[in-house]
């Protein structure tokens, strides 16, 4: 089978690395002035755990934007895999945006307002997702 590579599946990506942007932004946003409030000096700050005693609303933003460092790198080397072996079908691109969909969601559960009994199935949702792309890449070659 002889497909044209199908460059719709890294837009995905795009949105991806564009939403932890914004989360970026949003981190520091909230870091910097609970940093100010709780008189911790930029130096305070150089090893794990020296910001725990900020409020949690500021460390789950925080926790968030980490967290689209973890998971999502499998998402981004799975979409690089189908874009470079011709394997992006259309079901493939409208996975990898639903992947960015639940991610976001997951995002703005965890950042606002932390629940983990709702951002456990969120994000077990999108390793599903996950799942069936890659279970998908494997059956296409």
């Amino acid at each position: 089978m002889n497909l044209v590579m199908n460059t719709e599946i890294l837009t995905p990506v795009l949105a991806l690395v564009s939403w932890s942007l914004v989360m970026w932004l949003w981190m520091y946003a909230t870091r910097i002035p609970a940093m100010g409030k709780a008189d911790i000096q930029p130096d305070d700050a150089k090893h794990p755990g020296s910001l725990n005693v900020l409020p949690s609303n500021v460390r789950s933003v925080a926790d968030n934007y980490n967290h689209l460092h973890e998971q999502p790198t499998i998402f981004y080397a799975l979409v690089a895999y189908l874009a470079l072996s011709n394997s992006a079908d259309d079901l493939a691109v409208n996975l990898a945006w639903a992947y960015v969909i639940i991610r976001i969601a997951h995002s703005l559960v965890q950042s606002v307002g932390n629940k983990v009994m709702l951002r456990f199935p969120v994000f077990a949702l999108s390793s599903i997702v996950l799942i069936v792309m890659t279970a998908r890449a494997w059956m296409a070659m």
